[in-house]
């Protein structure tokens, strides 16, 4: 099922849910996804949502602003990782559970961090697709990804002028059908500064993958956070998440709450 949830600045977004069977006394879930991908490729196609699922929970991800259904403004003003949080405690006051359990990637993780920091509803988090470089820089580890380069990346005439470094990224929006313009704004507005890490107190699952180079020394956040877990799967950003032991960590780790 699909619905729309309007945000404090005027924008629509898109959310997915789905059940089966749902157990009643376990939280649901809200998934958040990537940058440049969107919420039934992150987590649909990967499998998280059928291994919820078929654990008895209620599911729910959100197509974050300027990605996937969602709408997707150019304005710079409209992005950033603190406003996406936002987004996702309107998206639990539409829920209406007294508590939530989430799981973010990458971007999604650096959002679900924020959120979770914020907001005593969410009682369990994971956080997998980042590393040493939440509790270095704050947020994506930008010494392996510039926004800049990120940016002219996805402004480039053309995907062979794109820096090497960063042309991953622009495959990735054109693959998932991204407007480019409204990722570039999305990068350009990345958050920089640090993470309150000391201020998530619930169980956290750290998620990385062994070859990441934008989640690297996983263990360090993990140690950041009180009373954290870390598991480490096979790939790098892109292939951990196909990895058959990713949903299975995510569901795994959310039915002990």
């Amino acid at each position: 099922m699909t619905d729309e949830l309007r945000t404090h600045d005027g924008l629509t977004l898109r959310y997915w849910s789905w059940s089966r069977n749902p157990d009643g006394a376990l939280p649901p879930v809200v998934l958040l996804h990537g940058f440049a991908a969107h919420a039934r490729l992150n987590w649909e196609g990967q499998g998280v949502v059928e291994a919820l699922v078929a654990r008895g929970r209620r599911v729910y991800a959100l197509d974050a602003r300027g990605h996937g259904a969602s709408d997707r403004p150019h304005d710079d003003t409209h992005y950033g990782e603190s406003l996406m949080a936002r987004d996702v405690r309107l998206l639990i006051d539409r829920i209406g559970a007294d508590e939530v359990h989430v799981a973010g990637y990458s971007m999604g993780a650096v959002v679900a961090v924020l959120a979770a920091a914020q907001d005593s509803r969410i009682g369990r988090l994971v956080a997998g697709g980042i590393g040493a470089g939440a509790v270095e820089v704050g947020g994506l580890d930008t010494r392996v990804m510039p926004p800049e380069l990120v940016s002219a990346a996805l402004t480039a005439e053309d995907a062979a002028d794109a820096p090497d470094r960063t042309r991953a990224f622009r495959v990735l929006a054109d693959t998932a059908g991204g407007d480019r313009l409204a990722l570039a704004a999305q990068i350009r507005a990345v958050h920089r500064g640090a993470l309150p890490l000391d201020r998530i107190t619930v169980p956290t699952l750290v998620l990385a993958g062994a070859g990441d180079p934008l989640a690297t020394r996983p263990e360090v956040l993990a140690s950041a956070i009180a009373g954290a877990e870390l598991t480490v799967l096979p790939g790098d950003h892109l292939t951990a998440v196909r990895d058959p032991g990713f949903a299975e960590a995510i569901a795994s780790f959310l039915a002990r709450g």
